[in-house]
């Protein structure tokens, strides 16, 4: 008789220990909720404590207020993650801030401080939680995701927006593809130790409320045809979270439609 493998088999995260930055926004919201329903114990990571305590309430997760911009913060976060779990098993770095813009109105501080929330407070996390990381790989396969973005890929398409200034900004694209390029140093730097780093890179996944001719023109341009839905990215996050990708180190994992493949 075949065994039948079921999901818990596949992607059950019951025992681990997860951090979700930017746990409120849109793809962070879902992020958690699948790290949540595989069975880990998920550490909402945010700058809305309001918002963070909802969802934890929905989640039956951990919230913890941190901006991982500030030193003392995400300090505080893995204090906190040490003193009540003593190991980390998916790290999530999802933290973003929306922002449009064009070459015409970017300034340096607009590159700095999207520099600081993605590359540094990358540094940052792992910094802190380097140790708790390192604690779980002897019982499993610990995993840190970058979210990056398509954008960090490819340029923004300039005519599919009403106007310039309502685009994805220059400093977007360029420190997102910086964070691809930094998982990969960070995986070929923590891979002796067992921790794994990967890439997830989502393409266009509009939040709700926002502009329906401008979604429909940015669905057009994948072979799909469409946008993503956020429940799409769970099941990526899944499989780098859990042990079944225990072999995947130093990718990125494009989740787009197909919109980068031509």
């Amino acid at each position: 008789m075949v065994e039948l493998i079921t999901p818990d088999d596949l992607f059950g995260l019951d025992g681990k220990v997860a951090v979700v930055t930017g746990a409120t926004g849109r793809l962070g919201r879902v992020m958690a909720e699948a790290l949540a329903g595989a069975g880990a114990t998920v550490w909402l990571v945010g700058r809305n404590q309001d918002k963070l305590d909802a969802l934890a309430k929905d989640l039956t997760a951990k919230a913890i207020r941190c901006d991982v911009t500030v030193d003392e913060d995400v300090a505080a976060l893995g204090a906190r993650i040490r003193d009540e779990d003593g190991r980390l098993d998916v790290l999530v770095h999802n933290a973003h801030v929306g922002k449009a813009g064009s070459l015409r109105t970017a300034t340096p501080a607009d590159y700095l401080e999207a520099a600081d929330l993605a590359l540094a407070a990358f540094q940052r996390l792992l910094d802190q939680t380097r140790d708790l990381l390192v604690a779980a790989a002897p019982h499993g396969s610990p995993s840190v995701i970058a979210v990056a973005s398509m954008y960090g890929l490819v340029s923004p398409r300039a005519h599919l927006y009403d106007r310039p200034e309502g685009g994805n900004p220059p400093f977007y694209g360029a420190v997102k593809a910086g964070l691809i390029q930094l998982a990969r140093y960070a995986a070929a730097e923590l891979g002796p130790a067992g921790v794994r780093v990967n890439c997830l890179t989502p393409g266009a996944f509009p939040g709700g409320g926002g502009d329906p001719g401008l979604i429909a023109r940015l669905g057009r341009q994948t072979p799909l045809g469409r946008v993503g839905d956020p429940a799409e990215i769970a099941t990526s996050v899944l499989y780098l979270a859990s042990p079944r990708s225990s072999y995947v180190t130093g990718a990125n994992v494009v989740v787009d439609g197909g919109w980068t493949a031509w």
